[in-house]
């Protein structure tokens, strides 16, 4: 059994009369009510109904938004058996159908991108249907067709936004990269799919600085023998030699605008995991396990509906710029941003937040806590009137930053922060307009989402940190990994530890009023002499310490199953430096706010800490790293943010590595 956390969580505040009432999920309520006899008095209820009838559920959702269906399902789920589940067969359809709002949308926006390269453009519904359309008919005339895979090396621009609906329309799978990633992380991504056509920007601007790609670009061909075609995006001043151009692939036609009715879960996209504890996993999720999750999870949870607007950075390599599109779905606006989000200063992001009246504005835990050491004030700085929920995800928020969020916003401003991942493409504990927000926990497990923790035996636990875990299907759960023909990668990578039960990687911890506390990824949790620590309570301590920017912290067990060493490495500010006094002041802050086991045996000063290029911290890497592993082997430097970060940790490797495992 894990160790007790601590005490129940501390509420902020509840949901609002207002927030209650005019909430999108409220629509499905009445409905429910209307057309199905089923009355659900609050959201507990909603939820409870949910995961028990699990396919009344899903089929209501596929009812109230009108999934268009070009051949009737069977069935809603052939089992519940993981893994082989499946969702609605025999019912064709296409996900990109879903994407173009109603005739009364035509002329609102669908798209509003902002980037260093060039000047800011929208794009109406219209415009967007009908981009897609040219797009389309030039993939058609390249030869793309139905199962072939077509990829992006682009950044987060409408033009990507075309390629992904005009690829996915032809019932062909699409896969990306952002252009910041290294030619070797690339081929080790783009290689698994066998890509026939490859669309890519020979060069963007990032703040102030010029990056070129072209030699980047070709590497990549050179290494994808699949490839046919080659398609430049025009992004700044450089050109792509010998590659079809955009003007030519988007040329006048006037072939129509078709959707290609496929399977349920035929691929729609290609996810890719960060590649830094091994082969990146080739994750493919289906038109109909996306549609359906992203309906649910933007209008239910998100409270998105028809003039909204989703602002969230993230680059075309994370799987928050799958969801960011899915604001379609629900005649939603994206904000699509490209470059330096910090450009040109922490505010930017706030900036751009007013100016496109955003309603929904997403944010890293890290940007928001940058925010509030630097003394940012968004609410009074920039008008944000609009704005009515802030999201966060992609790791752990402290209370700290919830006390900062809702002291800038107050009450009228939804404070939802959740956690879920590229292996389902959505959140899997978040909060909504009906739920209480409680400081430092996400609010509850999402719509449809039978998440809990077990202990190591598979028994549910409440109260104590265990695996996060999901014990029923969702539509949203991975076809399978590309390539990985009998499933085996698959299985091991989700059900090797509990029977039937869905693994997902993570300590959790759930309190009893049904909060959740993700506490970091279960293989770099700490295991002191049977105690698990979780490295997210570490960083909790120190995000307030003045004389450090950031720190990584692993644990290297004894072969002999003793104690291990617990290692701390942190960024020192440029005032500072690491003496024996500092290092008493962490031991005792660390102490006295979590425990004596939580004293670290060494502190080292370290020049950085290692991210990947989504923005995970890399604990997992850099205890390799100390037991012995070059850092070559433990990640492709084309997935860390900066590939020189793992070196200075390579250095500490014969010392620390020697008595561990």
């Amino acid at each position: 059994m894990s160790a007790k956390t601590g005490s129940e969580p501390r509420l902020l505040y509840g949901p609002t009369p207002h927030s209650v009432e005019n909430a999108q999920v409220q629509g499905f309520l009445r409905w429910l009510s209307a057309e199905r006899g089923i009355d659900l008095g609050s959201w507990d209820e909603l939820y409870a109904w949910s995961v028990r009838e699990l396919e009344v559920f899903w089929e209501s959702v596929w009812d109230y938004f009108e999934v268009k269906a070009h051949s009737p399902y069977e069935q809603v789920l052939d089992s519940r058996e993981m893994p082989g589940a499946r969702w609605f067969p025999g019912a064709s359809l296409n996900y990109v159908e879903h994407c173009f709002g109603r005739p009364e949308d035509g002329g609102k926006p669908a798209v509003l991108a902002y980037s260093q390269t060039r000047e800011p453009r929208r794009l109406t519904f219209d415009e967007l249907k009908e981009q897609v359309r040219r797009v389309r008919a030039g993939l058609r005339k390249l030869g793309v067709g139905r199962g072939d895979r077509v990829v992006g090396y682009l950044p987060n621009t409408p033009e990507t936004l075309v390629a992904f609906l005009a690829t996915a329309s032809l019932g062909a799978v699409w896969a990306s990269c952002a252009p910041e990633f290294g030619s070797v992380s690339v081929i080790d991504r783009f290689s698994q799919v066998e890509p026939k056509a490859l669309l890519a920007v020979a060069g963007y601007t990032y703040g102030e600085k010029p990056i070129d790609r072209r030699k980047e670009i070709g590497e990549i061909r050179a290494a994808l023998p699949s490839l046919e075609h080659v398609v430049h995006v025009p992004y700044g001043p450089r050109v792509l030699p010998d590659a079809t151009s955009w003007d030519d692939l988007s040329a006048e036609t006037e072939e129509s605008l078709d959707f290609a009715p496929v399977p349920f879960d035929h691929p729609l996209y290609v996810l890719f995991s960060s590649g830094t504890t091994g082969r990146p996993k080739a994750i493919v999720h289906g038109h109909g396990g996306i549609l359906l999750e992203h309906l649910k999870n933007h209008a239910f949870h998100w409270d998105m509906g028809p003039g909204d607007r989703l602002l969230w950075f993230t680059t075309t390599a994370w799987m928050m710029w799958n969801t960011l599109v899915s604001a379609l779905l629900v005649r939603s606006s994206l904000v699509m941003i490209d470059g330096n989000p910090l450009y040109p200063d922490l505010r930017e992001q706030w900036r751009l937040a007013a100016q496109t009246e955003a309603t929904l504005v997403g944010a890293s835990p890290g940007y928001l806590m940058a925010c509030r050491k630097e003394g940012v004030e968004p609410a009074k700085e920039f008008d944000l009137s609009r704005v009515r929920q802030l999201g966060s995800a992609g790791s752990p928020f402290p209370a700290e930053g919830f006390d900062w969020a809702v002291g800038q916003f107050g009450d009228s401003v939804l404070l939802n922060v959740g956690s879920g991942g590229t292996d389902v493409c959505t959140g899997l504990v978040q909060g909504s307009p009906l739920q209480s927000v409680w400081a430092g926990e996400m609010t509850g497990p999402s719509l449809g989402v039978d998440v809990k923790a077990f202990d190591e035996a598979g028994n549910v636990i409440v109260g104590d940190v265990g695996e996060l875990v999901i014990t029923s299907p969702m539509p949203s759960m991975p076809v399978g990994f590309w390539g990985d023909v009998d499933g085996e990668r698959f299985r091991a990578t989700y059900f090797d530890q509990y029977s039937g039960v869905f693994r997902f990687g993570d300590w959790c911890r759930f309190s009893t009023v049904g909060s959740c506390l993700i506490t970091g990824r279960s293989d770099a949790t700490l295991n002191r002499g049977g105690v698990r620590l979780g490295t997210a309570e570490f960083y909790r301590v120190l995000q307030d310490v003045e004389e450090i920017t950031d720190s990584v912290v692993v644990h290297l067990e004894d072969r002999e199953g003793g104690m291990g060493r617990l290692m701390l490495f942190v960024v020192l500010r440029d005032t500072f430096e690491l003496d024996d006094v500092l290092r008493r002041k962490l031991a005792r802050d660390l102490r006295t706010a979590l425990s004596p086991r939580h004293v670290p045996d060494e502190i080292i000063a370290v020049p950085m800490v290692p991210y990947s290029r989504t923005g995970k911290k890399l604990e997992v890497p850099v205890k390799r790293i100390l037991q012995g592993v070059t850092p070559e082997d433990v990640a492709s430097p084309g997935a860390l943010i900066d590939p020189a970060a793992l070196d200075a940790y390579a250095k500490f490797a014969p010392e620390l590595g020697a008595g561990s495992q």
